[in-house]
């Protein structure tokens, strides 16, 4: 999973750091701004795509990395995945400057950008992200089950609160009904229900995400037709690789 935002003053955020943010890398090799990378969560699917950034190659590359809020016990996991044992380049023989940051506030300022955080439903904890740039509000919130089995950390109404009003809500949305009772508390939502966030959130535009790997392309083609006959105010957006907004 990676996505990367980019303002209008050329303020680049980077969100999380699957394997999608290989071929990201190979974009940046030439750029000469800092890199900033928001960790929603340390699972691997979130991280292991960092050894193949090429910019972590690069002697004049300054990296800050922001790990989820519920990560303290191990926030610089993204590195630690580069031991020796998973991979052969250690992460202390990296040339670039990276630089671990645990932020201790939930809204704070990178440039231009305002963030602002909250914590997740799943396994683990993780943390959301509220994005304010160039008069837009973008919520990116993925692997975040919104009605969990047990008592959620962030209820659904703090959901609502989080997304209300927002032009882009990225979210979570890979069950259907009936993937949904044998995955239940795996910190995912259905499909349905974030639907419904975005509804009582009066968001613009829902991009959904973290779709199930064994969904085929076909299969989420029919999902966008379906979501397409009911009607919604707002546009619905089925997240692919490359997808451009």
């Amino acid at each position: 999973m990676c996505v990367s935002l980019q303002s209008q003053s050329n303020t680049h955020i980077i969100l999380d750091s699957g394997t999608g943010i290989r071929l990201l890398g190979d974009e940046l090799m030439k750029d000469k701004r800092d890199i900033y990378i928001l960790l929603s969560h340390n699972h691997w699917d979130h991280i292991q795509g960092f050894p193949f950034f090429v910019p972590a190659y690069m002697p004049n590359k300054n990296i800050t990395i922001i790990p989820g809020v519920t990560d303290a016990q191990a926030p610089d996991a993204i590195l630690r995945q580069m031991d020796g044992s998973y991979f052969p380049v250690q992460y202390d023989d990296l040339p670039s400057t990276v630089k671990v940051v645990q932020q201790q506030n939930d809204t704070w300022h990178y440039h231009d950008i305002k963030i602002e955080r909250m914590a997740m439903n799943h396994p683990g904890g993780g943390s959301a992200y509220r994005l304010t740039v160039d008069g837009l509000k973008i919520v990116y919130a993925i692997d975040n089950e919104l009605y969990p089995p047990n008592d959620p950390v962030t209820s659904f109404d703090k959901w609502v609160e989080f997304v209300d009003g927002v032009d882009y809500l990225i979210h979570d949305g890979q069950f259907i009904p009936s993937d949904y009772p044998l995955k239940m508390g795996w910190g995912h939502s259905q499909i349905k229900d974030a639907l419904d966030l975005a509804v009582q959130g009066k968001v613009k535009n829902l991009v959904l995400i973290s779709h199930d790997p064994a969904r085929s392309d076909d299969d989420l083609d029919q999902i966008a037709q379906d979501i397409g006959k009911q009607g919604y105010d707002f546009k619905t957006i089925i997240a692919h690789e490359g997808l451009i907004i």
